[in-house]
């Protein structure tokens, strides 16, 4: 029930001013700003903490419109509030704190939360008295705390991003340390077959040949020289793959280009070649090259070529041909080689450019794995591209393409 002045009758005239007196002095002493309006929306009092929230002096502010404190649009419709308040009796704000902007004397914009009651007069005479407490400490706080979660929540990311990183780091080292074991091992295991097999077929010929020193037994001594030779050359071949593997390990290989006529040197390589061939196996050479300078690293070119040869030779069988073809234009050249072979199997033809990668269909053929790893090095090294198509037991083709010049990478 609203309090009402007449009741002020029950106490004595002295009493009564006592009381008002002690009621101004809790208002005026109160730490929350306290002010009080007319139904008009005219400030009639407002005590020290009010004044001092505003920034004005309460002399300042009695008598003037409380939207005098307030920013818009809280300015311009505040008589209209009060209004459709009093002819509704329906409140928005009375009787209800909520948090609202305050406006002080020089403009600046503030929070406060405002509790807004009526207090009944006597006779119909009311008054509205709001109790105002200023939020901008508890809002820079908050604000500080909602940075502060920011940070935290960032840092947490950060650091979980980090350790994710951190983990996959050690993943891939782990796998890459699994993946060089494994490759040691390959090695090792390879090595020790590769070089067994010359080795003893070298050192049984070498035996025999002491046993022949007869003049009849010259084709026995010729045939397990031969041997040793053929074994020789292979254990060069093993030796070279190595030593070019570490030299690409170390980054030690650079081209060194230099001008040569294209199709004299295949020429030259695919007639040696021919000799190494199996019994009835032929080269055929086909040219559609002009007969033209390149500028390249000859060794590197002739390294390739011969690799890709070897390769079509070591895995066709006898009595087969072996198509090279060269076909040149604008900007380089395409060299493709063509087998009549065992082919590469389809599941595992993604592999067939890594490191000691021998697919199961060659198992029982000489080989480390390492030629053709070698030979897409050299080639990526050259600035061009390599490429093939097999089928199992229909043979494989290798397509070389090369720039007329060499590209210099950065």
């Amino acid at each position: 029930m609203p309090l009402s002045f007449s009741k002020r009758s029950m106490y004595n005239s002295a009493s009564s001013e006592d009381l008002l007196l002690r009621l101004d002095a809790i208002i005026e002493t109160a730490l929350d700003g306290i002010i009080t309006i007319d139904p008009g929306g005219i400030i009639e009092s407002i005590n020290t903490a009010g004044a001092k929230l505003f920034e004005y002096a309460a002399e300042e502010l009695i008598g003037e419109n409380i939207n005098i404190l307030m920013p818009e649009p809280d300015h311009s419709a505040h008589d209209s509030y009060l209004n459709n308040y009093l002819e509704t009796g329906k409140a928005k704000i009375i009787g209800i704190g909520r948090e609202v902007k305050g406006k002080k004397k020089d403009g600046t914009i503030f929070p406060l939360r405002l509790a807004v009651s009526e207090v009944q007069l006597s006779g119909e005479y009311k008054i509205f008295t709001g109790i105002l407490h200023d939020l901008t400490a508890e809002k820079v706080a908050e604000e500080k705390m909602k940075k502060y979660s920011e940070e935290l929540e960032r840092e947490v990311q950060r650091r979980t991003q980090e350790l994710a990183d951190a983990n996959l780091q050690l993943e891939e080292s782990l796998k890459k340390e699994m993946h060089l074991n494994e490759l040691k091992s390959r090695f090792v295991s390879l090595a020790s077959h590769e070089f067994r097999t010359p080795l003893s077929t070298i050192m049984s010929s070498a035996t025999l040949v002491d046993r022949y020193e007869e003049a009849n037994y010259l084709e026995k001594r010729k045939k397990h020289t031969a041997r040793i030779k053929a074994s020789v050359r292979d254990l060069t071949g093993i030796l070279n793959d190595f030593l070019s593997l570490e030299k690409l390990e170390r980054g030690k290989v650079v081209p060194k280009p230099s001008s040569f006529i294209l199709v004299e040197v295949l020429v030259e390589i695919i007639e040696e070649m021919q000799d190494v061939a199996k019994k009835g196996q032929k080269l055929r050479f086909q040219n559609e090259c002009a007969d033209r300078g390149t500028l390249h690293d000859k060794s590197l070119f002739k390294n390739i070529l011969n690799n890709l040869i070897s390769n079509a030779i070591k895995y066709s069988p006898e009595d087969t041909q072996i198509h090279i073809f060269c076909r040149g234009a604008e900007a380089g050249f395409s060299i493709w080689v063509k087998d009549e072979g065992m082919g590469i199997p389809q599941e595992e033809q993604a592999h067939l450019f890594e490191r000691f990668f021998r697919a199961h269909n060659v198992e029982n053929i000489k080989g480390t794995g390492l030629g053709l790893s070698i030979v897409k090095e050299y080639v990526d090294l050259m600035g061009g591209r390599i490429s093939f198509q097999s089928k199992e037991n229909q043979g494989t083709t290798f397509h070389l393409e090369l720039p007329w010049k060499a590209i210099k990478k950065e």
